[in-house]
């Protein structure tokens, strides 16, 4: 997959380089520091993502799952998963942001 980051991301990355390597190491040092792998920490994290209805949290890990080795099926297994938990209609919500990211997907395998 390992699509680019938005260029909200870029431009903030690039107006502030030292905060966002803060940020992303410390999202390395958590998944270093303990036994999941991180496709399996992406997982967690999108299904919090949608819990809390972050269209760029979705977006962001719903690439950097499969960059780790998640299948469309998974990502979206993970979201129906939530639906008594969070509801019907956040969880539609996160499907049709993961879409957008798994749409592409569909879209190379033509």
């Amino acid at each position: 997959m390992s699509a680019s980051p938005p260029g909200f991301y870029l431009r903030l990355k690039q107006r502030h380089p030292e905060f966002l390597a803060a940020v992303e190491a410390l999202g390395e040092a958590v998944r270093a520091s303990g036994p999941l792998d991180a496709r399996t920490v992406h997982l967690v994290q999108l299904a919090a993502a949608a819990a809390i209805r972050s269209e760029g949290a979705v977006h962001s890990h719903v690439r950097r799952a499969l960059d780790a080795g998640a299948t469309a099926a998974e990502v979206q297994h993970v979201l129906i998963s939530l639906t008594s938990t969070i509801g019907f209609p956040n969880v539609t919500a996160a499907l049709s942001w993961s879409q957008d990211l798994l749409k592409d997907l569909d879209d190379e395998a033509k």
